[in-house]
């Protein structure tokens, strides 16, 4: 079974295409399901839109499910189209976004630490005046949120787990077992974790999580998927068979897949 669970469009403000375009690429590449996760609203904002280049706003929530659930049915007998969410998580607004992802009959909902101390885990500057061992405490702390997150019982999938490294390569070698740590939580809760094609084209070159943590993970027995994060149409499905070939010399030999929130595994 081929599937892409991570895909963005245009309402997020910095992707390209709108959904049909990257459901029309999943059908050039063959796949079976193309999961539809555009970032999820700031629900514990009072704006309703109060970041227009990160993700959607608050009033849009509502059309961009009913697009896609329009479209699902439109599609349905060609590919299957799954409605998903990829979700920020701020612990003292969980309970708000819990209770906006109740009211949809979504499919699967991502979740991803996309900010530490109030800073993008993109952010190169945030390392620049650190010293090591700063630089450790905050990759401490971005497991820590990761840890919430899984413990949290919100989210089926979670998103890109050492993406901090995206523009600080240099974020891997810092020693700490917290990526450990983290897995052995993850594993706990039974959350799957994806893996994220679109580390190579940041300056870590490389998916996330790294081969060591996934190695790591399959120890701890921890389920995979595969998410592009595809930002323009052409990266649906990005390096699929490479990552199925490649979790196999691992030694996974199943990874996930959902529907109305329900987990499958199937033989990669």
């Amino acid at each position: 079974m081929k599937f892409d669970f991570h895909t963005h469009h245009d309402r997020c403000g910095h992707a390209e295409g709108g959904i049909r375009d990257y459901i029309e690429a999943a059908l050039k590449k063959g796949l079976d399901m193309i999961g539809i996760s555009d970032h999820s609203p700031y629900f514990g904002s009072e704006r309703d839109h109060l970041h227009p280049k990160v993700a959607m706003a608050k009033s849009e929530f509502p059309r961009y499910v009913n697009e896609v659930l329009r479209l699902k049915q439109e599609y349905s007998g060609r590919i299957e189209v799954l409605l998903g969410v990829e979700s920020d998580f701020f612990p003292e607004s969980a309970e708000v976004y819990r209770k906006e992802y109740e009211r949809y009959p979504l499919d699967f909902i991502i979740g991803s630490v996309h900010a530490i101390g109030g800073m993008s885990i993109f952010n190169r500057n945030r390392w620049k005046k650190l010293n090591e061992k700063q630089r450790i405490q905050v990759k401490q702390d971005y497991y820590e949120q990761i840890i919430l997150s899984a413990k949290s019982g919100m989210f089926d999938i979670l998103g890109h787990i050492d993406a901090m490294k995206g523009f600080y390569p240099q974020f891997s070698e810092l020693p700490t077992d917290a990526a450990d740590r983290a897995l052995k939580v993850i594993a706990e809760a039974d959350v799957v974790i994806e893996v994220n094609t679109s580390g190579k084209t940041k300056e870590a070159g490389g998916w996330y999580p790294s081969d060591d943590v996934l190695e790591r993970a399959l120890f701890h027995n921890v389920k995979v998927t595969l998410g592009s994060d595809a930002h323009i149409p052409e990266r649906v499905g990005d390096e699929l068979e490479l990552v199925r070939n490649r979790l196999k010399e691992i030694g996974f030999r199943e990874w996930a897949f959902f529907r109305r929130r329900q987990r499958y595994l199937t033989k990669l």
